[in-house]
């Protein structure tokens, strides 16, 4: 779906059709090419433009290098390498200077044969480019010559002009891609889900982490099958868990179930959610406004730091295996699966239970 919300854009902007895209982004295998930069050490348009106002008024090759502050001979060779005095034209020398100004570097893995053929016999074994690379710098440590980055050895996998690496090779690459693809290309096609303005779990308050205090909860999606989930809480000091029926995973409906059912709880049990980073989060200062609760959001990758919800989420397995249709379980289903996992003795609470847990705890702070 990234790439083809991204394709589409590409074409918008473009106005071409996505196989002529396609074409020549296949040619560059994927990654842009350097832009070119003009020395500053050439001559300019604007310099190349006086000196043909010069020729044309009849003034000196030096005369004309004097006004530029560049050497004569630097004058002469540009005028005679473009048409001499009376075929000299600005513009046409600037684009054939330009033009002649292409020349290629050879890259590493072509001048060196014996680096190429490490790097294809690797390659062949399925190893990665940074395994290979890694690799080269512990065995020779002490052989420059064989030394070539990560980035090399994919470039010269995927742009094909180069002709030094088999294509055949690609296939041992993980992803047997045959362009590169950018590592931002899922955040820009997907840009609509970013949370703004969250709030790092690191900025949570102690009593939360030591589960000193009710009332700070951890949540979360549990997922089935045919895009269904169900939202998931747990209160972290007595594992007290809510299940809440979602008809998708959309941010305005994820949100709005929060907030009906946080708004059932006391204000004692009303301190903190954490979230991990998943797109249906993006409304979170809305519900953050609406129950008065804030928001944190774990680290990307790290859903370990909401232990007790991930834990929780295994629990439910046992009545939600993997590929179960969640849209098919009603709300009332799914109070019922709460209680029962609610009225479990837990380890972890000496044997007793989320629910007794959870009214002591509500009981002592009246």
């Amino acid at each position: 779906m990234a790439c083809r919300a991204v394709d589409v854009q590409h074409r918008a902007c473009l106005g071409r059709d996505r196989s002529a895209i396609h074409y020549v982004a296949r040619s560059y295998g994927g990654i842009p090419p350097a832009p070119r930069r003009r020395s500053p050490l050439a001559l300019s348009l604007v310099e190349r433009e006086e000196i043909s106002r010069g020729i044309a008024v009849g003034r000196s090759i030096r005369g004309i290098a004097e006004s530029l502050g560049r050497a004569p001979s630097t004058v002469c060779r540009e005028v005679a390498r473009h048409g001499g005095r009376y075929g000299y034209r600005a513009t046409d020398a600037d684009r054939g200077a330009w033009d002649a100004a292409r020349r290629p570097k050879r890259c590493l893995l072509s001048s060196n044969g014996r680096l190429r053929r490490i790097v294809a016999s690797k390659l062949s074994l399925d190893w990665s480019p940074e395994q290979i690379s890694g690799w080269l710098k512990a065995q020779y440590p002490h052989d420059e010559s064989l030394r070539v980055s990560h980035e090399t050895i994919y470039r010269s996998l995927f742009i094909q002009a180069r002709g030094v690496l088999k294509k055949e090779l690609i296939r041992h690459l993980r992803s047997q891609r045959v362009t590169r693809r950018s590592r931002n290309l899922h955040r820009q096609a997907q840009s609509r889900g970013q949370l703004i303005g969250a709030v790092s779990i690191r900025e949570r308050p102690a009593e939360a982490a030591d589960r000193a205090i009710p009332g700070h909860w951890e949540g979360d999606l549990l997922c089935g099958s045919n895009n269904s989930q169900i939202v998931t809480l747990v209160e972290r000091q007595s594992r007290f868990t809510a299940l809440i029926k979602v008809a998708n995973r959309e941010t305005d409906t994820v949100v709005s179930a929060l907030t009906r059912q946080v708004r059932k709880l006391p204000a004692s049990l009303r301190r903190s959610l954490t979230w991990d980073r998943g797109k249906e989060m993006p409304n979170h200062q809305n519900f953050a406004v609406a129950t008065d609760v804030q928001v944190y959001f774990c680290d990307p990758q790290s859903p370990w730091q909401r232990g007790t919800n991930e834990n929780t989420n295994r629990l439910l397995r046992q009545y939600f295996p993997k590929g179960t249709d969640l849209s098919l379980h009603p709300q009332f289903a799914l109070d019922r699966v709460a209680l029962r996992l609610n009225q479990r003795p837990r380890e972890t609470l000496g044997f007793e239970t989320p629910a007794d847990r959870l009214a002591q705890t509500v009981a002592s702070t009246h």
